[in-house]
């Protein structure tokens, strides 16, 4: 079977367009990491996430505002962050709001990174999204963050349940 084998079956029904589409994240999720990890040696993909996160925010985020923001536990977080301490681009510090909490900062090593190694990257990445007309990405973009709306939901729905299990 090849993918347009499976494009077609599932194409049939909006159940199967939602089987397929789930299908379709998991997988594209599974094989940008692999290229990622495989293409950048200096970071992961999900180093570079907590990275690019954390540049980008306007002050320190504790483990735990990353944890909800990348969708992972902070337990997770602090491995990836104990990682690129160790790699120099990251140091963590004791909150100044709340003093049980710990905070990521970024070094000059992060903005260094992204000025210089990862413009080559960027560049490449336009191959990923050369097959869309910009009202394509204008429409991906919109319906990718109602995904998270639907996410949500989900969540909801099983803690929900949860509760009634308890």
């Amino acid at each position: 079977m090849n993918l347009d084998e499976l494009i077609t079956k599932f194409s049939n029904s909006t159940e199967n367009q939602r089987k397929a589409i789930f299908s379709t994240l998991f997988i594209a999720v599974n094989q940008l990491q692999t290229l990622f990890d495989n293409h950048i040696p200096k970071i992961s993909l999900k180093q570079f996430m907590l990275l690019s996160i954390v540049r980008q925010s306007k002050e320190p985020l504790t483990l735990t505002q990353l944890g909800h923001l990348l969708g992972c536990s902070r337990q997770n977080i602090k491995k990836l962050a104990d990682v690129l301490v160790k790699k120099g681009f990251l140091t963590i510090q004791q909150s100044p709001h709340d003093s049980r909490a710990m905070c990521i900062r970024p070094t000059e090593k992060v903005n260094d990174f992204f000025a210089n190694n990862f413009l080559e990257y960027q560049e490449e990445l336009k191959d990923l999204f050369e097959v869309y007309t910009d009202q394509e990405i204008e429409t991906l973009f919109i319906l990718l963050s109602k995904l998270y709306t639907g996410i949500e939901n989900f969540k909801k729905r099983v803690a929900t349940e949860k509760n009634k299990e308890v």
